[in-house]
């Protein structure tokens, strides 16, 4: 079994221009490659269980195979808790599990099997109109409108 370590990349820029990096839970293979532990919270296009290439010198990312994982972020002004409980719950009822909770954040990684209206109709079921959710790993992460169509291959009947 691999050795679990701890890795940064970039994640954007803050409100004044500065670079931010994410720290992120990974298993080193043997090829060089790395699989992600967690879905992070900030970077786009990753979900747990995906496999990566990352260049050091800038820390770009080609992702070499999909867990998947779909990554479902979770945001909110105010205290989370009460809603992370029930989510939780609902998700882990269904394989799904939370990789990241803070106080106004929870980051969940559910596999795209369970199907999107599902996922969706468990988000509407226990999220308040005062919190916000995004997929971190469907839409492309320079429009953040078109699909990846990732999942297609992994849905396709064999």
């Amino acid at each position: 079994m691999q050795a679990l370590q701890i890795i940064e990349m970039f994640a954007g820029y803050n409100p004044s221009g500065q670079p931010v990096a994410e720290k992120l839970q990974v298993r080193a293979n043997e090829d060089g490659t790395l699989q992600l532990v967690k879905s992070p919270a900030f970077i786009k296009g990753l979900a747990a269980g995906d496999t990566i290439k990352l260049d050091p010198k800038d820390q770009a990312f080609e992702i070499v195979r999909r867990s998947g994982n779909v990554c479902i972020r979770v945001y909110a002004r105010e205290d989370l808790g009460a809603i992370a409980e029930a989510l939780t719950a609902a998700l882990e009822k269904l394989g799904g599990e939370l990789d990241i909770q803070t106080p106004r954040m929870l980051v969940y990684s559910v596999h795209v099997s369970l199907g999107f209206n599902t996922i969706e109709k468990i988000l509407g079921e226990h999220l308040t109109a005062d919190c916000q959710w995004l997929y971190g790993n469907v839409y492309d992460p320079q429009d953040g409108e078109t699909p990846l169509n990732w999942w297609q291959e992994i849905l396709a009947p064999e």
